[in-house]
């Protein structure tokens, strides 16, 4: 909304000022900007033009709360003139006409700022620049890294709980030996007692699973509260975890389940 500096306002220091979006809210709620004043460091702005949204940065920062000035009126009107360093630039930000063009626009930025820092050839470079592929790449490897370490304690956390169930189906299936010969004795089939130790212990891995979720979901809600995060639940997440849970049942509970189906009926009717 509104328009940008001209080439006369910045040659002429004018107290011109464009505002973010974050800005105008604070501000200037349910009004129109354009033609208000603001005051910096007191010095009165008219508000000349809005930007366009763009939400946070890669690194997290609101791209809209931000307030600029020419450069020229800077110098004179806000930072002091004279009396204030000549490095009161810490950053500038460009932007390419095309993403082919960032390798090339970089290169040329570099070769601009040694010239004009008067670098010779032998000296490094007393400044760096930063493309936002090579900070997206960076995002994305700590991405994996937390991805690989939590898949890793999950898989842990996994193999403790599955090597849980298969102890206590074969603890249970020690204890009712002479129940298994006896089934069997009565015209039980391998495979239905198969089958009735595998349902168990898919039923303790899925209660496993449903107090999972409820303390996940549960906690989730309560850090949610407590520091003020909006919280997404996927329905397809609780899913995949509670059929997983099932999973982990079958997977370790068909040695115990097996074990049992394959016990001899007249051994097992003379267990005690």
């Amino acid at each position: 909304m509104g328009r940008a500096f001209t080439y006369e306002e910045v040659k002429g220091a004018a107290k011109m000022v464009l505002l973010g979006e974050t800005v105008i809210e604070s501000l200037f709620p349910e009004q129109n900007p354009l033609g208000q004043i603001v005051r910096i460091n007191r010095v009165p702005f008219e508000v000349v033009g809005v930007l366009k949204g763009k939400g946070q940065s890669p690194m997290g920062h609101d791209q809209d709360d931000v307030v600029f000035i020419p450069m020229s009126t800077a110098k004179k009107r806000v930072l002091g003139g004279r009396r204030i360093s000549g490095k009161i630039v810490s950053g500038i930000f460009v932007k390419a006409r095309s993403s082919e063009l960032v390798t090339e626009v970089e290169e040329q930025v570099r070769a601009l700022l040694q010239q004009r820092h008067r670098l010779k050839p032998s000296q490094d470079d007393d400044f760096f620049i930063r493309n936002l592929s090579q900070i997206l790449e960076t995002r994305a490897e700590s991405s994996r890294a937390m991805a690989l370490l939590l898949a890793a304690v999950a898989s842990v956390s996994l193999v403790v709980g599955g090597i849980g169930i298969m102890n206590i189906m074969l603890v249970s299936v020690t204890e009712r030996t002479r129940e298994i010969g006896i089934r069997m004795a009565v015209g039980a089939k391998s495979v239905d007692i198969l089958a009735q130790f595998l349902i168990e212990a898919v039923t303790l891995s899925l209660i496993g699973g449903i107090m999972g979720i409820l303390i996940g979901v549960s906690g989730s809600i309560v850090i949610a509260v407590m520091s003020e995060w909006p919280i997404i639940i996927e329905t397809r997440s609780v899913i995949l975890a509670f059929t997983f849970s099932a999973a982990v049942g079958v997977f370790f509970g068909f040695y115990p389940a097996r074990k049992a189906a394959h016990l001899d009926p007249i051994v097992a009717l003379r267990y005690e």
